[in-house]
C-alpha cells in the first residue's frame, strides 16, 4: 500500500488498482473545463450527474467531487472490479464533505449503473484499458505489479473503448459529454467510432508529451 499525489488528493493505492499517471490528471482537467461551462451556461443551476467509468482507485471521479464540489455535482463511481472499489470507497474518506454526492455502483461500464439515470449523465469520464495484448511496450514492473483487468483489451486494446462509446447516445443527456483516457495510437480509431456512435464535436486532445492521449465528444442537443 502507498500514498499518491493525484492533483488536490492524497490517495491510497495498492496492487487492487492502477496507480494514476499524470496523464490522467490532463484527462480530470478537460472534463473540469467541460463542467466548469456547463454551470456558467446552466441557468437552473441544477447539480451536474458525473459517471466515472471504470474508476479504479477513484481518482478520476473523487477529483471531479472535490474540485466542483458536493453541491456542484453527482457523482457515480463504477468498477467491475469489487476489490477496485475497496479502495475507491477508502479514498471517500479522504475528500471528506466533497464525498456527500459520491455513490459507488458494481458493474461493467454502463451497466453498473441504475437505470433511472440512463439518458441524465452530463459528464461520463472513463480510464478504460486500452493496451493492446500483445503491446511490447509496457514496462516489466508494470505488467508485472498493476492488474492485467485495468490494463490490457481485446481487439488492439479498442474492445473496453468501444462498448464504453457505443454506451454512450443511451445514457447521456442531450448534449452530455464523453471524456475517454486513450493509447497514442488510437485517435483515428477512436474519433471513427465516436462518429460511428453518433456524437459530435469529436476532438483527440494531446497530452504533454505531445502524444494523442484524451477523446471528447458530446450526444447532440
Amino acid at each position: 500500500m502507498k500514498r499518491w499525489a493525484f492533483r488536490h488528493l492524497d490517495v491510497m493505492v495498492d496492487e487492487r488498482v492502477l496507480i494514476p499517471r499524470p496523464e490522467t490528471e490532463q484527462v480530470v482537467q478537460v472534463a473540469l473545463d467541460i463542467a466548469v461551462d456547463i454551470v456558467e451556461k446552466n441557468e437552473s443551476k441544477s447539480a451536474l450527474r458525473v459517471v466515472d467509468l471504470g474508476t479504479g482507485s477513484g481518482v478520476i471521479g473523487l477529483s471531479m467531487a472535490f474540485e466542483l464540489g458536493a453541491d456542484a455535482a453527482h457523482v457515480w463511481l463504477t468498477d467491475a472490479s469489487v476489490d477496485a472499489l475497496d479502495v475507491a470507497r477508502a479514498n471517500m474518506v479522504g475528500i471528506g464533505r466533497a464525498a456527500a454526492n459520491v455513490r459507488v455502483a458494481h458493474g461493467s461500464w454502463w451497466n453498473a449503473l441504475p437505470q433511472d439515470i440512463a439518458g441524465q449523465i452530463d459528464i461520463a469520464i472513463c480510464n478504460p484499458p486500452y493496451i493492446a495484448y500483445a503491446d511490447g511496450e509496457v514496462a516489466p514492473d508494470v505488467h508485472m505489479y498493476e492488474p492485467h483487468a485495468a490494463l490490457y483489451a481485446h481487439d488492439n486494446g479498442l474492445a473496453d473503448l468501444r462498448t464504453v462509446i457505443e454506451g454512450a447516445a443511451t445514457w447521456l443527456k442531450k448534449s452530455g459529454w464523453l471524456v475517454l483516457e486513450i493509447g497514442y495510437q488510437q485517435g483515428t480509431d477512436v474519433l471513427a467510432m465516436m462518429t460511428a456512435s453518433g456524437l459530435i464535436d469529436a476532438e483527440i486532445k494531446k497530452d504533454l508529451s505531445g502524444r494523442d492521449r484524451i477523446a471528447v465528444g458530446r450526444l447532440p442537443g
